[in-house]
């Protein structure tokens, strides 16, 4: 039987169990915060890929977008990334591996210098132990 065609939605803050457990069953190291604003791509109820915005300056930090890896290569990380980026005019940045950079460009982000405060302060301690791109959208 074919699996029903996902469905896209900012989850509720009270289901953000959910995603951390969506997150732990595939092994992803990803975790959401308190205060996240929480997409999900679900086929019935079965959330197949995630995202996080977390409120910074004045825009928001992507900061997980995870598909599970049998639902790869179907295009959820697209739909799931531009039904979210609908809702936010502001900035939003990302830090992300370089071998994902085309990923996100042809989504709409681009590679950026100007990063609030907050999130220099954060990619500094990242890089020092990863190799990071910046990238903002809008």
């Amino acid at each position: 039987m074919p699996l029903s065609m996902p469905a896209y939605r900012q989850l509720p803050s009270a289901l953000r169990p959910l995603v951390d457990k969506f997150y732990r069953e595939h092994r992803s190291s990803m975790r959401s915060q308190a205060g996240d604003e929480l997409w999900v791509a679900q086929q019935g109820s079965t959330i197949v890929a995630a995202l996080c915005l977390r409120p910074v300056a004045d825009g928001q930090w992507l900061t997980g977008l995870f598909v599970a890896p049998a639902q790869r290569r179907q295009g959820l990380a697209n739909a799931l990334l531009a039904h979210s980026l609908k809702s936010h005019p502001q900035p939003i940045w990302l830090f992300c591996h370089p071998d994902l950079s085309v990923f996100y460009q042809r989504q709409g982000f681009h590679p950026c210098t100007q990063l609030p405060v907050e999130l220099q302060q954060r990619l500094a301690r990242y890089q020092r132990t990863k190799n990071l791109l910046t990238l903002r959208a809008h």
